[in-house]
């Protein structure tokens, strides 16, 4: 009797180091989050149960896995912290206080305790460790407080494209609204090999009244993208027997099928929160695993490019708006409809002028023109949103000055209201370098200098 309750402990430990090897083995699954040392943060928690994401083989550094994603948009937002500065002899003393070189000294992970916005572990006071001086140098900073450099419309880590001195001197004066907004308007050109409904390709098995009109109007039809185009056998003869086309014909579609022609939104949407898991190679990310509030009913819906673009309407008027709000139901979403921005959506719908009109797509999905003047739709809709001054240049100054830009970012209840209102408060940083650029360049006159007029755009 006395080795009971020892047979019932180890029976307990093989049944537990059971457990922990099957999720130290098998393949990303929920088990896995047994394993985690401690809650991951918003950005990387939709890819907790793939390990080796961050935790590569033994010759690869954490710093090799921040890169592999962060790297291109680092480099594209003219990083102003990049480790390269800190090679500089001239800076080397400052790693002696913080080692700037390597994202993990300020982004640690599992590490829910002190995890603050944007990943942020370390105290928010950081800048202090290398810019003291700057009260000393810059008498306009001596009343802020020593934590107060990141405020919304001062100064950020990494993406200062916003926020430079010359760029807030330029455009300080603009009115709230510009008399002349600038949103990129979609393209449409379309192919001579434009198809109709009586001349689907598809199988006769496939094919449906619905689904054939429902296609026969969208841009893939006007465009000459027939069935096969999209569920395989494209390649065969067109007097291919329905024998062998069922033979490679599919029903599903993935995101991979939408890449052959639309690479640069499949690109991006598996860079955004909607398939970051599938990028990874994970069961599709769904409203339920959301940290945002969400809608009840469509908590199990699998987040694909089908979820927004239903086929095979593919209705993007429905996409841009529509589709996001019957997910999310989170203050900012659900104040969109009635707010200032959706008024103008609502009579661009109705018929108004293109490009008139502010969807959830406008402002989270902002198209973009390629350098051979083709228009894409940038499907990575959490790249402009931390911090929110990411979305000053690309689109909030299409239609409003930098002013009143960076007023409206930094009020958080205006953002949590959709931007029902005006800002409660006016960012000083506009006007601060309007001075000082102002004073420097009558001084440098005074001094016989010639004016420079190199600002960044």
């Amino acid at each position: 009797m006395r080795k009971t309750p020892w047979l019932i402990v180890g029976v307990a430990n093989l049944l537990l180091g059971g457990v922990f090897a099957i999720a130290v083995v098998s393949p990303p699954a929920q088990i896995k989050t047994l394993l985690l040392p401690g809650k991951t943060s918003h950005g990387h928690y939709q890819i907790e149960m793939k390990c080796d994401a961050c935790h590569g083989s033994e010759f690869t550094t954490m710093q090799d896995a921040c890169l592999k994603c962060h790297q291109a948009e680092l480099k594209l937002a003219k990083d102003t912290h990049p480790s390269s500065k800190f090679n500089d002899p001239t800076n080397a003393e400052r790693l002696s206080l913080i080692d700037a070189q390597k994202c993990v000294t300020c982004h640690e992970e599992h590490r829910d305790g002190r995890t603050g916005p944007m990943g942020v572990t370390v105290p928010i006071d950081y800048c202090f460790y290398c810019h003291q001086e700057t009260y000393k140098s810059r008498p306009s900073h001596a009343e802020f407080s020593f934590d107060s450099c990141a405020t919304a419309g001062c100064h950020n880590y990494h993406d200062n494209t916003a926020l430079y001195e010359a760029f807030l001197w330029k455009h300080a004066d603009e009115p709230d609204q510009l008399p002349s907004p600038t949103l990129i308007r979609r393209a449409r050109q379309f192919s001579a090999l434009a198809v109709s409904g009586s001349t689907a390709d598809a199988p006769e098995e496939s094919l449906d009244d619905k689904i054939v009109h429902d296609w026969s109007v969208t841009t893939h039809a006007m465009a000459g993208v027939n069935c096969r185009k999209c569920h395989g056998a494209s390649t065969l003869p067109a007097d291919t027997g329905a024998e062998q086309i069922l033979e490679t014909w599919s029903d599903a579609v993935t995101h991979e099928t939408c890449r052959t022609c639309h690479e640069l939104e499949t690109t991006t949407f598996l860079q955004g929160k909607h398939g970051f898991r599938l990028a990874e190679g994970l069961p599709p990310m769904m409203p339920a695993d959301a940290r945002l509030t969400m809608h009840k009913a469509a908590l199990h819906r699998q987040l694909t490019c089908n979820s927004c673009h239903a086929g095979h309407r593919f209705d993007t008027q429905f996409a841009a708006a529509d589709a996001c709000l019957e997910c999310h139901a989170d203050d900012h979403s659900l104040a969109y409809r009635g707010s200032p921005h959706d008024q103008l959506w609502q009579r661009e719908s109705d018929g108004g002028e293109p490009g008139s009109g502010v969807s959830c797509a406008t402002c989270h999905m902002p198209r973009t023109v390629a350098d051979n003047g083709s228009v894409h739709i940038n499907h990575n809709q959490n790249d402009n949103l931390r911090p929110n001054e990411k979305m000053a240049r690309d689109v909030c100054m299409r239609c409003h000055g930098l002013q009143f830009t960076l007023d409206a970012l930094a009020d958080e209840q205006l953002v949590r209201n959709n931007f029902n209102g005006r800002p409660g408060r006016q960012v000083p940083s506009v006007e601060m370098a309007k001075t000082w650029l102002n004073s420097r360049t009558k001084n440098r006159n005074k001094a016989g200098a010639t004016p420079t007029t190199n600002t960044p755009e």
